[in-house]
């Protein structure tokens, strides 16, 4: 049996409509800012939380639109599943990369939507369900 972490993510767009993801210190792959919540903390408060933390955006937890709950392997833990409840932070923002966080990256989303390759370094939560829900959602919005 596979361990489980409960973890808050978050889906940030910049004007340009490309979704931001982050590395942390020590691992090589990409993923939504987030992390574990705190004693007491719900999954809304949790995703706000690290937002500001890990990329100095602030925005009030009650604003997080929430996108769903899925199951996924853990990109830097061997053997080891995320159960993540991820939102959508509305409008557009600017990030930097703080606490934990060694980079940033801006995907493209209309590049791969146009036959452009998936980074191989992205998070499997990013790859098996949120790529797929945000194609589907600008599909249907078509």
């Amino acid at each position: 049996m596979k361990a489980r972490i409960v973890v808050s993510a978050v889906c940030v767009f910049d004007p340009s409509g490309r979704l931001l993801t982050v590395r942390k210190r020590g691992t090589e792959m990409f993923m939504h800012p987030g992390g574990k919540p705190e004693a007491g903390e719900s999954a809304v408060q949790a995703a706000a939380r690290e937002l500001a933390e890990e990329v100095g955006i602030v925005i009030d937890p009650q604003d997080l639109e929430l996108m769903g709950v899925w199951i996924a392997d853990a990109a830097n833990e061997a053997a080891t599943d995320i159960e993540a409840t991820v939102f959508r932070a509305p409008g557009t923002w600017q990030a930097h990369p703080s606490a934990e966080i060694a980079e940033i990256r801006w995907l493209d989303l209309a590049a791969l939507d146009n036959g452009a390759t998936l980074p191989a370094n992205l998070a499997p939560l990013l790859t098996d369900h949120i790529l797929p829900e945000l194609a589907a959602a600008r599909d249907a919005g078509a």
